[in-house]
């Protein structure tokens, strides 16, 4: 592991479009060998786009891997190199939506993609952030991703373990809150809605959390440019009549609205994760 670590702080001195390069071709070699995890790929995608032929699914699972290679290698980046270069690899769009309502207390949604850290590196190097992280097995791992995702002295960081209540406290006096909840966290505090038209467990909390605290809910999306462009940090206007008095109906809108964009860059989104491994009652796997 401190080896891999060491080659990804030296391949962080690189260009990055010379990184894009050898990201992509480890993907493909990846691609080849990674079986149990492009199987999962493969599931999800003709279960989210049945429409598509066998060979389009491919080299959509392909694209994929290559997407996930990059932003896994890209990391180095994130984790050592100044804030200039960063500054001018990770740009914004849309930030207007964000200032519009930055004097309330703010949930911004960042769903699953493939540039998801370096959105999350360039925010925590302009304002103050909270967000929360799960346990690593390896403790080296674990004081590497702590350091990494603190070293701008802006976010706090609150395990999963230490519940939900430090958060809702600092989503209360004026901390942003970069939430990831459209994962399949078993059938606990979630409910099955549509994704991409299969019933999906998915947590509630993105309603729940934004009435517990008040909060505005402000869709964030980082994509991969290609090459050496970097990546783009986009902001979408606050929702609109979020949250309702229907949990459910809340979750189905963020479901729909993840959907949306997945289909703007599908190869960018998290398809390894088996997205639909909590069935509901009596209904077979998928996996």
């Amino acid at each position: 592991m401190r080896l891999a670590v060491f080659l990804l702080w030296l391949m962080h001195f690189l260009p990055l479009s010379l990184q894009a390069r050898i990201g992509n071709g480890l993907g493909w070699v990846l691609y080849k060998l990674a079986r149990s995890r492009t199987r999962v790929a493969r599931i999800n995608l003709k279960l989210c786009f049945p429409e598509l032929s066998d060979a389009a699914r491919e080299r959509l699972v392909l694209k994929h891997v290559q997407a996930f290679m990059r932003g896994a290698l890209e990391h180095g980046l994130l984790w050592w190199a100044p804030r200039q270069r960063l500054e001018k690899l990770i740009r914004y769009e849309g930030l207007e939506h964000w200032l519009a309502v930055k004097d309330q207390p703010v949930i911004w949604l960042a769903p699953h993609f493939m540039g998801l850290d370096a959105g999350g590196t360039r925010i925590s190097m302009d304002c103050r952030v909270v967000s929360m992280y799960g346990q690593q097995k390896n403790p080296y791992v674990m004081q590497l991703l702590l350091r990494s995702r603190t070293r701008f002295g802006n976010a706090q960081l609150f395990s999963r373990q230490d519940g939900i209540k430090p958060v809702i406290k600092s989503i209360r006096s004026g901390l942003p809150f970069y939430y990831l909840p459209d994962q399949d966290f078993g059938a606990s505090d979630a409910v099955f809605v549509p994704f991409f038209g299969v019933p999906a467990a998915t947590v509630t909390g993105l309603s729940r959390l934004s009435k517990v605290a008040r909060a505005k809910v402000v869709p964030m999306i980082t994509r991969i440019l290609p090459g050496g462009e970097g990546y783009l940090v986009k902001f979408y206007p606050a929702w609109d009549n979020f949250p309702s008095d229907d949990v459910e109906a809340d979750t189905r809108r963020m479901n729909a609205f993840i959907e949306e964009r997945v289909r703007e860059m599908p190869e960018q989104y998290f398809w390894t994760h088996k997205r639909f491994k909590t069935r509901p009652p009596g209904a077979a796997g998928f996996y």
